[in-house]
């Protein structure tokens, strides 16, 4: 982790808490996808057992959706007032009982309201985390912080092909549910009682304190917390909103059929389709570090911070272009390889604009822009999701998704370019 400390100083544990306040994040975030990533492995499974179609996923992937993008505002709002420490714990034991819960279903209503539960749990996740990142970290740090916890994300999505494939074969799909659900509770225990603010931790001095708090502009960004009508007036809350609402459809995508297209398309069973995702997961979390670290890289030869941060997400967008010819490719390699890029580049770009809430607003106000922007990304997520479903339905090929996916990202790019200000930081009593 970088330390910046000055050599004067004496060097406290503060560091280390650090690594362990990153570390609790990325299991909490790994628990979350692993969570959230069951349906989307058991889906050729689900569709022979219980007869749910294409649309019929479609709806339920909606309804997840929709709930998380409801929960994102509130979940925002209950951070910002309870603090990330108890904060965090209700929200993961809302969920993992939420994932628990799609053990006792067996119809397709059945799922769409677990479904619904979970999407409301998960949703408190990265607010919290964001949160957590601006505690911690100065704002020039928490590029490689976030994109550290992002891998959180890969690494879910890595775990849930080995794990659910054996237990589904073992022990049936219910037990799936039931066993990556629990998971939840010793992380509850861990996080309560290891977390504390920086001020409230005994380990951190002074300078330290002093350290994380070096690049906030003014002494003023500890004042009110923001209402939400106050925070939508800025057209930098809704240039992020935006970008999120055209490129979090597509993680989502990526994240919920991708397996139901390995196995339509090259016919590979549960027990073969875990290789293929783990190398394309593999290649989102290089993806993800990549492009949390690019931004310093390019501040340390120069570039203004606002600008660091447009230039690698330039960078991430262009990775996505190969998925405009990904629909007729016929080979499996070929469409991994494809897809491994595409998804490298999503996670780069998703680092970063995590990090950007951070960057552009006060710390009082990260959690509520963090919900708000978060809550447009679910909305463009199921819209998506419906339409997906229907395309699929009507004619079984991926490749207009596949178009689509390729392309909104350079959209994505010229919003931030245009409306974001520079990614400057917004001063919320002018």
């Amino acid at each position: 982790m970088p330390d910046t400390l000055p050599a004067n100083q004496p060097r406290s544990l503060a560091s280390n808490v650090r690594w362990t306040v990153c570390a609790m994040i990325f299991v909490a975030t790994t628990i979350n996808y692993m969570d959230r990533q069951v349906i989307g492995i058991l889906k050729p499974t689900l569709m022979h057992t219980i007869g749910m179609t294409e649309q019929n996923y479609g709806y339920v992937i909606a309804c997840f959706q929709l709930a998380y993008a409801l929960g994102l505002v509130v979940a925002g709002r209950l951070v910002d007032k309870l603090g990330s420490r108890l904060g965090y714990a209700l929200i993961m034991a809302v969920w993992s009982i939420a994932a628990i819960g799609h053990a006792f279903v067996a119809t397709t209503m059945g799922f769409a309201i677990a479904r619904i539960a979970l999407g409301l749990g998960e949703a408190g996740n990265f607010p919290a985390a964001i949160k957590t990142v601006a505690d911690w970290f100065p704002k020039r740090e928490r590029s490689f912080a976030t994109g550290l916890l992002n891998t959180g994300t890969t690494a879910g999505a890595m775990v849930a092909p080995i794990v659910v494939p054996w237990i589904t074969i073992r022990y049936g799909w219910h037990m799936a549910f039931v066993a990556t659900g629990l998971l939840g509770a010793p992380w509850i225990v861990w996080w309560y009682w290891k977390y504390r603010t920086p001020a409230e931790h005994a380990t951190v001095s002074l300078a330290e304190l002093a350290h994380i708090r070096s690049d906030e502009e003014s002494p003023t960004e500890g004042g009110v917390q923001p209402k939400w009508l106050e925070l939508i007036q800025y057209r930098q809350t809704w240039a992020l909103a935006t970008a999120r609402f055209l490129t979090d459809a597509i993680w989502w995508f990526y994240l919920f059929w991708l397996p139901g297209f390995l196995d339509a398309k090259y016919h590979l069973g549960l027990t073969q389709m875990g290789p293929p995702l783990i190398l394309i997961y593999a290649a989102s979390a290089v993806g993800g570090v990549a492009g949390g670290w690019l931004p310093a890289f390019f501040v340390r030869h120069g570039a203004e911070e606002g600008q660091a941060r447009l230039r690698t997400m330039l960078i991430c967008a262009c990775f996505s272009l190969p998925m405009l010819f990904a629909g007729p490719v016929n080979t499996m390699w070929v469409s991994i390889l494809i897809l491994s890029l595409a998804v490298a580049g999503h996670q780069g770009w998703s680092a970063n604009m995590y990090t950007t809430v951070s960057d552009v607003f006060p710390p009082r106000a990260v959690g509520s822009v963090t919900g708000i922007t978060a809550m447009a990304g679910s909305l463009g997520g199921v819209l998506f999701s419906l339409e997906a479903g229907h395309i699929l339905q009507l004619t079984g090929s991926y490749a207009t998704l596949f178009i689509i996916a390729g392309t909104v990202y350079m959209i994505a790019w010229l919003i931030l370019r245009l409306f974001a200000g520079g990614m400057h930081r917004v001063n919320l009593e002018a």
